[in-house]
């Protein structure tokens, strides 16, 4: 092998494990790493698990609460001739006496009753929990569906970035041939010019289509949190017509089903539940609080001949309390509150009333875009037919001068806009055609 073939072969392979090197996202891949990677999702998570610690508080706010404290006083009297000790006896003492004494104490505080608010505390907090995991649940969902579009976009972008190159290799073509035209004197230089011109206008076209392209590819890095320079490409599924031309589902059914498990669905269910026992909790203003207090302390103090925990001994206490609170009249705070509650739950059923609302709204305009795009699919498939029929006539035509430079331009924009609009009409029956089975419950697919 001489030099010059090899340096080719390792080119070769170079240039082949860069592109094998290239990660290419399929829409699953997408969606599992935003999934797992999205910073808003992240938050969601974060505010869940702050959601459950207030769980656990309320939980233990039904025991007793114990405390430990002591006090150590030192107090210097350089003028006195005794010093006051805390058996009530008196000692004569030096000017210039230290004297200290100290306490300790163990209490506990127990709410014995309130009227069901700590009870009600906990199933609140539990609800909001499960409000916050729903949360997560819906935020998950909003960008699956804004993944799935953004990809459908790309793919739309990236076949169409394609038909306009296929358009200016088409209108080169016409170009060149009208230069041979133009040199035998069969062809005006006039329709010359408007043939460099149209390839120019083409080739903007393309410029435009990429920039697209690319524009969408950087608004999926960024839900993906993907912020490198790297080239980002997706898979290219192949979407056949039978694919396009699937069957739709029931938008009843799809509805019934959404409702079984959308999450904003149940997020706001759960909030008239919270809302039912904020009620019962601003009842609870009218009734009695009962709670128990429980102490056992001592103390001790220098200036005496027993020692230490003898001290501590002999002057240990204990305590046991009981009280009662009874509301009178407290300014119609508990009725207000009670006014206030029902109010908040008036406000959780309409909310739920307006999430089922839009609800089906989205998936109406899902089912009513599925259907409409496969009906206009098969009509545009049939136009590019008809169009690029009618335009390779009307070139063949024009090769032998017997169509003139107007005649080829309309034929050719209207064989590219046929075939955009078959690219469009496309993507849009597979993307809403997926939107009603992820509503349905089922993962997104194309």
């Amino acid at each position: 092998m001489n030099k010059k073939h090899l340096l080719t072969t390792l080119s070769i392979l170079l240039t082949s494990t860069a592109a094998w090197g290239q990660k290419v996202w399929t829409l699953q891949e997408c969606l599992d790493y935003a999934l797992a990677n999205n910073i808003q999702l992240q938050q969601k998570r974060i505010t869940a698990a702050s959601d459950h610690e207030d769980v656990l508080q309320s939980q233990s706010a039904l025991f007793p609460s114990v405390s430990f404290s002591t006090n150590q006083n030192a107090s210097w009297r350089p003028f006195a001739e005794t010093t006051i000790n805390l058996s009530g006896g008196t000692m004569t003492t030096n000017r210039n006496s230290v004297s200290y004494n100290g306490s300790y104490g163990i209490n506990a505080n127990w709410t014995v009753w309130n009227g069901n608010r700590n009870t009600n505390t906990i199933k609140q907090n539990k609800l909001t929990e499960k409000i916050a995991e729903l949360g997560i649940e819906q935020q998950a969902n909003t960008i699956q569906e804004q993944i799935a579009q953004l990809y459908v976009q790309i793919l739309y972008e990236t076949e169409a970035v394609k038909v306009c190159r296929e358009i200016i290799k088409s209108s080169m073509m016409q170009r060149d041939r009208a230069k041979t035209m133009v040199e035998v004197g069969n062809l005006a230089r006039v329709d010359l010019v408007q043939l460099e011109a149209q390839v120019s206008q083409d080739q903007y076209s393309l410029v435009q289509a990429q920039s697209q392209l690319e524009n969408y590819k950087l608004q999926l890095k960024q839900l993906l949190e993907i912020h490198d320079d790297e080239a980002f490409q997706i898979a290219m599924p192949e979407v056949t017509d039978a694919q396009v031309l699937s069957m739709i589902p029931n938008e009843e059914s799809v509805y019934n089903a959404a409702l079984e498990n959308r999450p904003e669905i149940q997020s706001s269910k759960l909030n008239i539940e919270s809302s039912q026992i904020a009620i019962s909790s601003a009842r609870a203003g009218y009734m009695p609080t009962v709670s128990m207090t429980a102490g056992i302390g001592s103390n001790n103090s220098s200036g005496q001949h027993t020692e230490f925990f003898k001290q501590i001994k002999n002057n240990m206490n204990n305590s046991l309390g009981l009280s009662i609170s009874v509301p009178l009249f407290d300014n119609h705070q508990a009725r207000t509150n009670i006014r206030k509650a029902k109010y908040a739950l008036q406000t959780s059923e309409l909310n739920l009333l307006e999430q089922q609302k839009q609800l089906y709204s989205t998936i109406e305009n899902y089912w009513l875009n599925a259907t409409t795009s496969q009906q206009q699919f098969i009509y545009a498939r049939n136009n590019v037919k008809s169009m690029q029929e009618s335009y390779d006539l009307v070139s063949e035509q024009f090769n032998l001068g017997l169509k003139n430079i107007v005649e080829l331009t309309t034929g050719k924009n209207n064989l590219l806009q046929a075939e955009q609009q078959l690219l469009q009409t496309k993507y849009t029956a597979l993307l809403n055609c997926a939107m009603l089975n992820f509503y349905a419950g089922e993962r997104i697919k194309l």
